[in-house]
């Protein structure tokens, strides 16, 4: 989790600054929606770096709660735990109910419905 330290504090202050609610509040080139879904993944606490690598990367979530219908009555439930301002940096993650480990999540994983459950902290790691 040490490497995720180093970016969460970045990400953050990019999903929460450049975007709001006014004539300009999405700055950039929206290409054909990549960047509000780089937006909304971010937001949740994770997002990818490649797009057709199937593999999610974790940051530092917005919100303390997300959840994803993913399909045949299954939903992905995102928890950020003690998540603020000052709490931005993650001290461990959990995949329903186990410690894990990676830094990342497989799009398999997610599609299989579930919990991911990010505890924030306001140290980094």
């Amino acid at each position: 989790m040490q490497f995720l330290a180093a970016l969460e504090s970045s990400k953050r202050e990019l999903t929460e600054m450049p975007y709001h609610n006014d004539f300009d509040g999405l700055s950039g080139n929206e290409d054909v929606g990549q960047m509000s879904a780089w937006y909304i993944l971010s937001s949740m606490g994770i997002y990818q770096v490649e797009p057709s690598g199937g593999k999610y990367m974790f940051g530092s979530p917005l919100f303390d709660k997300a959840e994803v219908n993913v399909g045949h009555g299954k939903t992905f439930t995102i928890l950020a735990h003690g998540n603020s301002p000052k709490n931005m940096y993650v001290s461990h993650i959990k995949l329903n109910g186990k410690l894990y480990n990676k830094l990342y999540i497989d799009y398999k994983d997610i599609m299989a419905g579930g919990t991911l459950e990010f505890f924030m902290t306001d140290r980094r790691p």
